[in-house]
């Protein structure tokens, strides 16, 4: 079950990394490099983290054919690309759900704590994404005020070990963790529910003064 979560996880997250590109107007070069940025980053530095070799794509070698594939695909139909932007949320979603409850499993059969494991799961679900801001020339929206990305994945890599500790079905587990991490991305998306920034936090703690000029 854990590789066709992963399996998956490469693929939705290669759907993304695509959208992301073409939102960027990025030739084909660039929306391949885009998608395999997307689609390995956060696994590759969790992998590199828990000393894991080889690297999980490189393991697995036919994830980079695959995400060759869907890019070089993606490149060749500019006009379904226009069409498909709309949904950028449903890959985005996905893919951190599903990385961020493989990064977890996998980190907690390296022998670390289910905290390390929780932190390792939400760097593999959204680090590929980070990378991809990066590529595209734009501040992550893992560091500045946006609807709720790391806060997600952590949830549901939580959820997932916490299922595991008190002895929850293995793939009954993998797949709580990844729908409530991609219900709640969806949820943020949607209703625009981020946490406030340094700016915003330091405008609402200045005293407020009232029509008379008067502190209120």
């Amino acid at each position: 079950m854990i590789e066709t979560i992963e399996f998956s996880a490469v693929v939705a997250s290669a759907i993304f990394g695509v959208l992301l590109a073409a939102r960027k107007e990025m030739d084909a070069v660039g929306i391949i490099t885009v998608a395999m940025a997307v689609a390995f980053g956060g696994g590759t530095l969790r992998d590199l983290f828990l000393d894991r070799t080889p690297l999980f794509w490189i393991a697995n070698q036919h994830y980079t054919v695959i995400v060759f594939g869907i890019a070089l695909a993606g490149s060749l139909f500019p006009r379904a690309l226009i069409r498909l932007e709309r949904y950028l949320a449903i890959p985005d979603a996905l893919g951190m759900g599903f990385f961020a409850v493989v990064g977890a499993s996998y980190s907690l059969d390296a022998g670390t704590s289910y905290f390390l494991a929780a932190i390792l799961g939400t760097v593999t679900g959204t680090f590929g994404s980070v990378i991809g801001d990066v590529l595209c020339n734009e501040i992550p929206s893992l560091f500045r005020p946006a609807p709720l990305c790391a806060t997600c994945a952590f949830t549901g890599a939580w959820l997932y070990l916490l299922c595991r500790a008190i002895g929850v079905d293995g793939d009954l587990a993998l797949m709580a963790g990844v729908a409530a991490t991609a219900a709640f991305r969806l949820a943020a998306l949607r209703w625009n529910i981020h946490l406030p920034s340094t700016a915003e936090r330091i405008k609402a703690s200045e005293p407020k003064i009232d029509e008379t000029g008067k502190n209120g």
